[in-house]
């Protein structure tokens, strides 16, 4: 699902203390999704700095990112997986594969957030960090093949804030 050459750029880009710290500005929203689909567990899918499961300590959110030493096993399946600035990240050959991967991992529900601009960072041989961009229709095109979409916000030309019930595996 990533490639050696491109999980080593990653590592180095983690390097830097203000990269993947973007998760905790969604941990209210976490926390209402947590409470209103009666979830038991969280995984944070692309976790980066963990900041997600700082700022809600109280949900018990396990951390998987395959970019960081530690936090790379394959993780254990959770009621609501949240995978907030990650897939623009993941290179475009391997979007399929972590989308079927995060739909085994999502008992209930998962929540993406996907930026459809380029980032401010870039990775260590110069390409901008958002390795695939796409717009809105397709990336929904993606998820809806996976989940039943039950929200949907667009923030004009930065991000698609998603929220699917998961569809049963074909």
């Amino acid at each position: 699902m990533i490639t050696e050459e491109y999980r080593e750029q990653n590592r180095e880009l983690h390097a830097n203390p203000n990269y993947g710290v973007s998760g905790a500005k969604w941990a209210t929203l976490v926390g209402e999704i947590y409470v209103a689909h009666d979830c038991a567990s969280v995984l944070d899918y692309g976790c980066g700095k963990q900041t997600l499961g700082q700022a809600a300590p109280h949900l018990m959110i396990r951390g998987y990112d395959p970019c960081i030493e530690g936090l790379d096993d394959l993780p254990d399946p959770a009621d609501l997986v949240v995978c907030g600035d990650v897939m623009e990240h993941v290179e475009e050959e391997h979007v399929d594969a972590v989308l079927d991967h995060i739909q085994t991992l999502a008992r209930k529900v998962a929540m993406f957030v996907i930026a459809t601009r380029p980032a401010k960072k870039t990775l260590p041989d110069g390409r901008n960090a958002h390795i695939t961009l796409h717009d809105t229709n397709w990336w929904l095109d993606k998820l809806m093949q996976r989940w039943s979409i039950t929200a949907l916000q667009v923030t004009e030309g930065k991000e698609i804030l998603c929220l699917g019930n998961k569809r049963a595996v074909q």
